[in-house]
């Protein structure tokens, strides 16, 4: 996208920039598809209130030009004024249009979004009450239900979630009873109510000839039904998974395949202190049909890994993803 229009796609990508623990607004929910395959939830307040999570928000402001122009011209900042964010995702993958939204709870200003998003080529369209902003080609759309509610994705997903506070559809009991377990106790979640592997590209979810590990892991992988995870931010970064498959034998076979891949790593890396840091803070153990894993790590260590992965993957012909050492 031409970096001199700033249309509604780049509004919507700022908000799903923000997002990587309270009680999941209900509101929010209220207006995701009942169908969702992918929820995740990020409270941006807390994230912020952690030295970790605060780096988070500040090297995604910092790497997006997109974003530093859109608060240079409206003033709108969402590592600022936004509190929460919820993602939601029902789309098939390949197919040519993407069914998602993007729900933030924060401070806007919709009148001067909606001016600049207008002077940059987008157009608007009222549907009852509301005024959304859509992009030239009017695929995607932004819409807010008043200063502090912004919906933003395609744009049948954006008119569907307006219109759906009268019409009756909600997520099934089930799905917003794990949306609050998870948001009550992580400052960041994402669930699954499919298989995760359903929700890859089939060229990618199987992949030709994989082996050893890759191809382990995409075993694995296979056998997931469901699955949830999150992470609290701090002094330690905690993290926490339940992986649901069909039977306990399967749980306990699982658990003792990630636990040997983690050893692996662990052993292929033994001069990355950060790697080691990482299997040292592993738990994996089976319940039932359900793998619960959780991680406890420095939050500096998580941090240096963190870098250490971004350098491996924007420099893959150079960076020794084990060592973080350089090669010639």
């Amino acid at each position: 996208m031409n970096a001199r229009i700033v249309t509604t796609a780049t509004l919507f990508a700022a908000f799903a920039g923000v997002l990587t623990a309270r009680a999941a607004d209900s509101q929010l929910l209220g207006l995701v598809m009942p169908d969702a395959k992918l929820l995740a939830g990020v409270n941006v307040d807390q994230a912020k209130a952690s030295p970790f999570g605060l780096y988070v928000l500040t090297q995604m402001q910092s790497a997006n030009s997109g974003l530093q122009s859109l608060i240079a011209l409206t003033g709108f900042d969402p590592t600022r004024d936004v509190h929460e964010l919820l993602a939601a995702y029902n789309g098939t993958p390949g197919a040519q249009t993407h069914s998602g939204l993007a729900l933030a709870r924060g401070n806007f200003d919709p009148a001067a979004i909606a001016a600049l998003a207008t002077s940059r080529g987008a157009t608007t369209e009222v549907l009852g009450s509301v005024t959304i902003i859509e992009d030239p080609k009017q695929t995607a759309g932004l819409a807010f239900l008043d200063p502090t509610l912004a919906i933003a994705g395609d744009l049948a997903s954006v008119k569907a979630a307006i219109g759906r506070p009268t019409s009756g559809e909600s997520l099934p009991s089930a799905v917003i009873a794990q949306v609050n377990q998870w948001s009550n106790s992580e400052d960041a979640w994402v669930i699954t109510t499919v298989p995760p592997s359903s929700l890859a590209p089939a060229a990618a979810a199987s992949p030709a000839g994989a082996t050893g590990a890759a191809g382990a892991a995409q075993g694995i992988l296979q056998q997931v039904q469901q699955a949830a995870g999150g992470v609290k931010f701090g002094n330690s970064v905690v993290g926490a998974a339940a992986v649901q498959v069909d039977t306990a034998q399967n749980a306990t076979q699982m658990a003792s395949a990630l636990q040997f891949l983690v050893n692996m790593a662990q052993m292929q890396a033994q001069n990355s202190p950060q790697v080691a840091a990482l299997a040292q803070g592993l738990a994996i153990a089976a319940s039932g049909n359900t793998v619960k894993i959780s991680l406890t790590m420095p939050q500096a260590q998580f941090q240096q890994f963190l870098q250490q992965q971004k350098r491996a993957v924007l420099n893959p012909g150079r960076v020794n993803p084990a060592r973080g050492a350089v090669r010639n």
